[in-house]
């Protein structure tokens, strides 16, 4: 009998530990083929959701599947997310949490570069993280365009996860 990923535990676990604290759990999806979202919200094959109770219904947190109804522009949609392609939780107002590994990509090209050398020096397992708000300074200049964040990227004021050690 093959044994069962600690993953999807740690998300129910960190998922009540927020709520228990009142904070608003968020999960930030790599979304292929197998996930179902709305795609207009999806940004570089990565979508983050909302997963509290007052942004969801029918919340089902399975080993396999994280499963719920919830509302994008006021209409209403079914969200079906592979455990494997969640890459963190964490609490919206003071990003602690956890990130996973990216496993193996299904339907998806695998990304080349310089990704794949920080991947290469991440150890396996999951990481305690905490969101980095973007340096609002940082994002504007003389002609306030958007500065390239650190992978030259123009994403310019998300937060972005940090691996904290």
């Amino acid at each position: 009998m093959q044994e069962i990923s600690t993953k999807p535990y740690l998300l129910r676990a960190l998922y009540e530990w927020c709520t228990d604290n009142g904070y608003t759990p968020h999960i930030a999806v790599r979304v292929d083929n197998q996930t179902r979202v709305p795609r207009q919200f999806v940004r570089d094959n990565e979508i983050v959701l909302n997963i509290s109770f007052e942004a969801t219904s029918q919340l089902q947190m399975g080993n396999e599947w994280i499963e719920f109804n919830a509302r994008f522009s006021g209409k209403s949609h079914k969200i079906e997310v592979p455990v494997a392609n969640i890459l963190a939780i964490y609490a919206r107002e003071n990003g602690q949490g956890m990130a996973f590994p990216v496993e193996s990509a299904g339907g998806e090209a695998q990304d080349s570069g310089a990704d794949a050398a920080d991947e290469a020096d991440t150890p396996a397992g999951p990481h305690a993280v905490e969101t980095v708000p973007a340096d609002p300074a940082s994002d504007a200049d003389a002609d306030d365009k958007p500065q390239p964040d650190d992978d030259g990227s123009k994403g310019g004021g998300r937060a972005r996860l940090k691996i904290v050690k």
